[in-house]
């Protein structure tokens, strides 16, 4: 039986990543998978989240801001819409962008009818991708 599975991570940016994992764990939009050498062929969305890379006995995270995934036997793609190992990434400035998400999400809340400026769905993502690179870190957030 096959040991690992080759992952390769793109982004607009270009490559991410391109090795050969042992599991990978990732959030789809149908839920959490793990991928495993020799996979079904699978297609799937993936939501903002940070990857589970697994290479041996090692674990890696890297963020993730969504996309899709191919998954074949013996490869995965990962297209994302944007995406960073986690020594890759500003913690500030995802510290940063968490604060000003949500705090713009909670003055919605509070008073709608005053701030219709604001796209509720466009913070409510920004949300999602600051707290999936602050948790690809292992940095707390609240």
């Amino acid at each position: 039986m096959a040991s690992s599975i080759l992952l390769e991570v793109v982004s607009p940016n270009g490559a991410v990543c391109a090795k050969d994992i042992s599991m990978l764990i990732v959030r789809s939009t149908g839920g959490e998978l793990g991928i495993l050498p020799r996979h079904a062929p699978l297609i799937t969305g993936l939501v903002p989240h940070a990857m589970r890379v697994k290479v041996q006995n090692q674990e890696e995270l890297i963020a993730c801001a969504g996309g899709f995934m191919e998954v074949t036997p013996k490869k995965i793609t990962v297209l994302a819409n944007a995406a960073e190992e986690s020594g890759n990434i500003d913690v500030n400035r995802a510290q940063q962008a968490y604060s000003r998400a949500k705090a713009r999400i909670e003055e919605f809340k509070r008073a709608p009818k005053e701030h219709e400026d604001i796209d509720i769905d466009r913070a409510e993502l920004a949300l999602a991708r600051a707290k999936a690179r602050l948790l690809a870190t292992g940095t707390s957030f609240n």
